[in-house]
């Protein structure tokens, strides 16, 4: 689930401390490296049970297909989202997905340009298993990075507090209402403000008490680099200081 990434349009909350034109090339960088993870993670699925998946890029708003030339392996397929609010989108997307014939439906954000291969390969093993489900992999805000599902439950989306800590909570909840068993993933963490974007560097960079360990994320590194390279001598390493 990805909005165009176009500067004033996205990455509106890193603004400061990124100019407009810096959040829109991180965010691209942010597509390129999630792109090739979830690449990654569909190559260890189908070794490991001879599955097949496909990665698609939901996009918002309908018409900005170009700007996401370059970005995405060619391989990847654009979908327009459609609906007029977040819960209307995440159903739309699942139910143009089901009806061109896909057994499950992962929608998973933009925002976690290091979230881990076995995250998504976990996921896609959830999906394989006979029976249904959903599975969810929470962010460290309260809300989630990724969710599958193998058919169109509506109740998952409703009445879901938006952009709140109560969003993973709220979710288990539908579920457990409609009888769904959930399989709960390891949690990642999301890019969508200053203090998560100094974590993404301390992460990339290596420095801080406690670093997570992800997936690489080579765009987004070689772009953070390059921010840093600009800044004053005798100035603080982070670029977020």
């Amino acid at each position: 689930m990805a909005k165009a990434p176009l500067a004033g349009a996205v990455k509106s909350r890193l603004v400061p401390p990124l100019s407009a034109d810096d959040a829109a090339e991180l965010n691209r960088c942010f597509l390129r490296d999630l792109s090739a993870t979830i690449g990654r993670a569909i190559a260890i699925f189908a070794s490991t049970h001879g599955g097949r998946a496909a990665g698609l890029i939901a996009y918002t708003p309908a018409g900005a297909e170009s700007a996401f030339d370059g970005v995405t392996p060619p391989a990847f397929r654009l979908i327009a989202q459609r609906g007029e609010n977040l819960t209307a989108r995440l159903i739309g997307v699942c139910e143009d997905l089901f009806a061109a014939g896909h057994a499950s439906v992962t929608l998973m954000n933009s925002d976690s340009p290091t979230l881990p291969a076995r995250i998504l390969v976990s996921t896609l093993t959830a999906m394989h298993r006979p029976g249904d489900r959903v599975a969810i992999g929470g962010a460290a805000d309260g809300g989630y990075c990724l969710i599958g599902l193998k058919r169109t439950h509506r109740r998952i989306f409703a009445n879901i507090t938006w952009s709140t800590a109560l969003v993973y909570r709220e979710t288990l909840d539908r579920a457990a209402e409609l009888g769904l068993e959930a399989a709960e993933l390891e949690r990642w963490y999301d890019v969508d403000d200053a203090a998560a974007l100094r974590q993404l560097e301390a992460e990339l960079f290596g420095h801080g008490a406690r670093v997570r360990q992800g997936d690489p994320a080579p765009a987004t590194r070689a772009y953070l680099e390059f921010l840093r390279a600009q800044r004053p001598a005798g100035e603080s390493e982070s670029i977020f200081e």
